[in-house]
């Protein structure tokens, strides 16, 4: 592994932790298809970005915990934990070029809900998904796309919108369930055969980045309209899942 693949590595890590820090979500679908495009295994990139993940969930929990409804966060966090043997599935024995595809198409689609969301949000102000059993499909849905792309986040981003949480309380949820789906799939990728041997080296390198990362994206945070900037993100967010999509075909 040469240096410029490992600093490679660590800017792309980076780029995500702080995503994840100022918004409170997003590391994975701006770190995902970087790594994709690094010449690394597959399942190195999956359970980096998880141990990432991990890392700064534990950085931010303590800072909102208060805001949690935790009846919704069990619910969530027991079907997080019967969706990632499916996930684990998926990326075990689905083709790499099937895997690249998908994710490719799942960020076009991601970041182009994420654009017009606002839009939508305007015509249709009313609460969604009351009823306790959503938390059940949006929980498994968390399982199995964290522990195949490590993307926990995205369907509770999506369940959190659509309830219209507030802001502290979208935050609190989020980082909460960060913390205990990203050790549930930490672990499920660590059972399932993920973990590879330049895992361990490429996460301490890029250690001292992510906690850089999480206290620059702290100040950020607080300092910058995030709704100014999200739109520039989930902008490169399509056009790396384009990337993505075409350079598999």
């Amino acid at each position: 592994m040469t240096t410029t693949l490992i600093i490679l590595v660590i800017a792309a890590v980076f780029v995500g932790a702080l995503m994840r820090s100022t918004f409170g979500f997003g590391e994975a679908v701006i770190s995902m298809p970087l790594l994709a495009l690094l010449p690394i295994e597959l399942h190195t990139a999956i359970s980096l970005i998880g141990l990432a993940g991990l890392t700064v969930a534990v950085f931010t929990v303590s800072t909102s915990w208060q805001y949690v409804d935790r009846a919704i966060l069990i619910r969530l966090a027991i079907m997080t934990l019967i969706g990632i043997p499916a996930g684990l599935l998926l990326v075990k024995f689905a083709s790499g070029l099937f895997i690249s595809i998908g994710l490719g198409l799942f960020l076009i689609v991601y970041g182009c809900y994420s654009i017009a969301k606002p839009m939508l949000t305007e015509k249709n102000q009313r609460q969604l998904l009351n009823e306790p059993f959503w938390a059940i499909p949006f929980g498994f849905a968390a399982g199995m796309l964290g522990s195949a792309y490590n993307f926990n986040g995205v369907p509770v981003v999506v369940y959190g919108t659509m309830r219209r949480w507030e802001p502290a309380r979208f935050r609190g949820m989020l980082q909460a369930h960060f913390l205990i789906s990203g050790l549930l799939v930490v672990i499920g990728q660590a059972i399932g055969g993920l973990w590879t041997k330049d895992l361990f080296l490429l996460f301490g390198l890029s250690l001292p980045a992510i906690v850089i990362a999480t206290l620059l994206g702290f100040f950020i945070h607080r300092r910058i309209p995030s709704h100014k900037f999200e739109r520039y993100v989930f902008g490169l967010i399509i056009l790396l899942g384009t990337v993505l999509v075409v350079s598999s075909v």
